[in-house]
């Protein structure tokens, strides 16, 4: 690969880090074609791209970006996949999944919207992460609750009162 090519690469990479908030680095080494085959196209149905990259040219892109990555260069070490996702979860569910059939790949470390994770024994974490949108769907049902409730006792009280008055009025005539 010539210097100009390896430019090129570092610019795209450094494109791919700063348009994407979600981003997974991963070890697929050992796993044979087909098994790779089938690893992208679970990631191709769970809307997450995969792409193998080299360390150097990696940790390159990780210093010309405008995010802090932490602690997650050190992880750049043998083979090394790099998945990108718009839901902070995405990718861990493939892998996760993925891993019943095989014990590969195994997560070198994540970068989920400016938190960092290290090491495989973070995966169920990162799976139970929920997106944004999943966020605010709870804060929304949460603030909804309060509300409803008052409505509903309302109603209720309301038609008690009116049973009330209309059995005293009766007991009166």
């Amino acid at each position: 690969m010539t210097r100009e090519e390896k430019s090129q690469v570092i610019k795209d990479l450094t494109a791919q880090l700063a348009d994407n908030a979600n981003i997974y680095i991963a070890d697929i080494s050992g796993l044979n074609a087909g098994s790779t085959s089938d690893l992208r196209r679970a990631c191709f149905k769970a809307n997450v791209s995969l792409a193998v990259v080299k360390n150097t040219l990696l940790e390159k892109a990780m210093e010309a970006s405008d995010k802090e990555f932490g602690e997650l260069p050190t992880v750049l070490k043998g083979n090394t996949s790099v998945m990108y996702s718009e839901t902070g979860n995405a990718p861990a569910k493939v892998i996760k999944a993925f891993r019943k059939k095989s014990e590969k790949p195994l997560l070198k470390g994540a970068f989920i919207e400016e938190a960092i994770y290290i090491g495989d024994d973070q995966l169920d974490t990162l799976v139970d992460i929920k997106s944004k949108e999943e966020l605010l769907g709870e804060i929304v049902t949460l603030l909804q609750s309060p509300a409803k409730n008052v409505v509903s006792a309302l109603k209720s009280s309301g038609g008690k009162l009116a049973g009330i008055i209309k059995t005293l009025s009766e007991k009166e005539g």
